[in-house]
């Protein structure tokens, strides 16, 4: 059941338009190409548009090529149900309509924020709902039944009564079937995250005010926060286990391989349990792939399988090669950052893709970092007889990428401690160290075809048909990448580690910081966070969104000799490092110093 979204504007301004709304207040409404899913969902609105013609004609021309090979292949597309959100014309077309106004979900100015919301009871809902439908059963030539619809996705209602929260449910679920009597409705189990509001007795209202099998959950993050087993497997609702896995498409080696491998069947044995399936929900999935296809491999399995003889079969298919050193480095791997038990995410906020602050930060990792450099020296000496894979290129990159950024937190650190310890020269050499890093990193990721963000940009444009809808679609792009709002509303979110935005983003930042602390230094003053933040924001981070320079679309460089020269450069601090963290008790888990790991003797490759 793959989701099939693209168009849903071209739709609605159909709907919308018939019923006398007007161009103008579409256009306050509809978010840019680059801002969509969080336009549709209600979180704000308008940001990044408005959409040209050409974007409504031309998703619509590929919404039709994507439901015939969906229907080809005998998947069941997902198609989009009215959820509430609506623009702000709606007190003019329905003068006597009772609306609200959504919370500020990531603190916008008013132009882009507090979507209105018509509220589930009143009579227009059904109209525009029903209206919704009816028009995509029309242009697609019916449909396969299935909708989906968020109201409040990370918004909380405005009432707490069940009453009231059962009701918008079966309003939703009501809409649907006037326009298809066969309908479901498909929601996302993500707004229970929210526990303080969603109590059981919430929960159960809101999901029961549907009839029962007429409604599907997708339990979004069901790897490490399930939903269905605190809610007595939705009290009776039909629900998916989804992977999330990543958020913000961002970078960065992460996965919970015995979760992924053993929850589908806990969520298949739990009592009385109303599983139907497994789903993936990745807000990216452009990285770790081997935590999706181990994801989609289990699901056609009837029991979980070995991971470490999963793994090696794995790699060996991966990459067509054999060789102990390769399969010893993914065993780290797969005891490292591929075996979070905890709470962390795959949202990457390590230092040097975020706003660089005068403070000492612990570090969003899990694991014994070393094992990570362990595993990047195996595949430095292994890369010779298989620098030819394009996969294990690929992967040899992001593992070289990773260790570095782990590298740098260390750097950042010294740099902040100098700062405080009132010393200049040190200072000058870890800030200089952070800057060398960033602009080494650059020249990795621009050897290989998967980490240029030149790709991402020329992507965007090529959608447009003339240079204002380039313009458009490129500061999408950009946007999305960096401030994500006009004014940094969600900074980093999206964060990526690209040749060219390394170069040009991430290392212009912590230049300007590194300057700017040393000065502070020198001149005997205070470093000011406010002033550096602004400078930061006008000289570096808004003008990189509205730059149109050229980035390369093709790999520079030698892959093989770029990882073998940063190893050599580097292998010295990071033991060094290592070894001066022992009894650091926040560091000791992920930075105590030892020796390789064992790798298992059944698994060694005999030559």
């Amino acid at each position: 059941m793959p989701l099939a979204f693209n168009a849903q504007e071209t739709i609605w301004q159909k709907v919308y338009l018939k019923l006398g709304f007007t161009q103008d207040e579409l256009n306050a409404h509809f978010a840019g190409p680059a801002f969509l899913a969080w336009g549709r969902m209600g979180n704000m609105r308008g940001w990044g548009g408005p959409q040209p013609d050409s974007w409504y004609t031309g998703q619509l021309a590929l919404q039709h090529q994507i439901l015939t090979r969906m229907r080809a292949f005998g998947m069941i597309p997902v198609l989009p149900a009215f959820a509430g959100h609506v623009p702000n014309g709606i007190t003019r077309i329905f003068p006597n309509a009772n609306f609200t106004r959504l919370s500020d979900w990531g603190k916008f100015d008013d132009q882009y924020c507090c979507t209105y919301f018509l509220e589930p009871s009143d009579p227009a809902f059904q109209i525009i709902g029903k209206a919704f439908i009816e028009a995509q059963m029309d242009e697609y030539n019916g449909t396969e039944h299935i909708y989906n619809g968020d109201l409040f996705n990370e918004m909380l209602p405005s009432i707490g009564d069940p009453t009231y929260l059962a009701s918008c449910s079966k309003a939703v679920y009501d809409a649907i079937v006037a326009g298809d009597k066969d309908g479901i409705w498909l929601m996302q189990g993500w707004l229970f995250k929210k526990t303080a509001f969603w109590d059981r007795d919430r929960v159960k209202a809101y999901v029961q005010g549907v009839p029962q099998g007429k409604m599907i959950i997708l339990d979004l993050q069901a790897e490490n926060r399930p939903v269905y087993s605190r809610t007595d497997s939705f009290f009776g609702q039909p629900f998916i286990w989804c992977m999330l896995h990543n958020f913000g498409g961002n970078d960065g080696l992460y996965g919970m391989l015995d979760a992924i491998n053993e929850g589908p069947f806990e969520g298949m044995k739990f009592a009385d349990s109303t599983m139907i399936g497994t789903g993936l929900t990745p807000e990216g999935i452009l990285q770790n792939e081997v935590v999706y296809a181990l994801s989609t491999d289990v699901s056609w399995r009837e029991n979980p399988v070995n991971v470490t003889q999963w793994l090696t079969d794995y790699i060996h298919s991966r990459y067509n090669y054999v060789s102990d050193k390769i399969n010893h480095a993914w065993y780290l791997l797969q005891g490292s950052v591929y075996n979070c038990t905890d709470d962390h995410e795959s949202h990457n906020k390590m230092e040097i893709v975020v706003r660089p602050k005068i403070k000492h930060l612990d570090p969003y990792i899990w694991y014994n970092w070393t094992q990570v450099a362990d595993a990047w020296a195996l595949m430095v000496q292994a890369a010779p007889d298989v620098i030819n894979s394009t996969l294990f290129k690929y992967d040899f990159v992001d593992v070289g990428r990773q260790v570095l950024q782990d590298l740098a937190h260390i750097y950042y650190n010294n740099l902040t401690a100098a700062y405080h310890a009132k010393s200049v020269d040190k200072a000058m050499t870890y800030g200089k160290k952070m800057t060398d890093l960033l602009m080494d990193m650059d020249t990795l990721l621009c050897s290989d075809s998967h980490w240029l963000v030149g790709t991402w940009i020329e992507a965007a444009k090529a959608l447009g048909t003339n240079d204002a809808e380039k313009k458009l679609l490129e500061f999408n792009a950009r946007n999305q990448l960096t401030l994500w709002g006009p004014k940094g509303e969600h900074l980093d979110y999206a964060n990526k580690q690209w040749c060219g935005l390394v170069k040009d983003y991430y290392f212009k930042r912590w230049e300007l910081f590194v300057n700017s602390v040393v000065d502070a230094l020198k001149s005997g003053t205070k470093f000011d966070q406010d002033d550096f933040n602004q400078k930061c924001f006008s000289t570096v981070e808004q003008p990189w969104t509205i730059q149109q320079n050229l980035y390369p679309t093709k790999p520079t460089g030698d892959t093989l000799k770029i990882s073998q020269d940063l190893y050599n450069k580097y292998k010295g601090d990071i033991q060094a490092s290592a070894k001066a963290s022992i009894g650091n008790p926040v560091w000791e888990k992920a930075y105590t110093y030892k020796d390789i790991p064992v790798y298992p003797s059944h698994l060694i490759v005999h030559h």
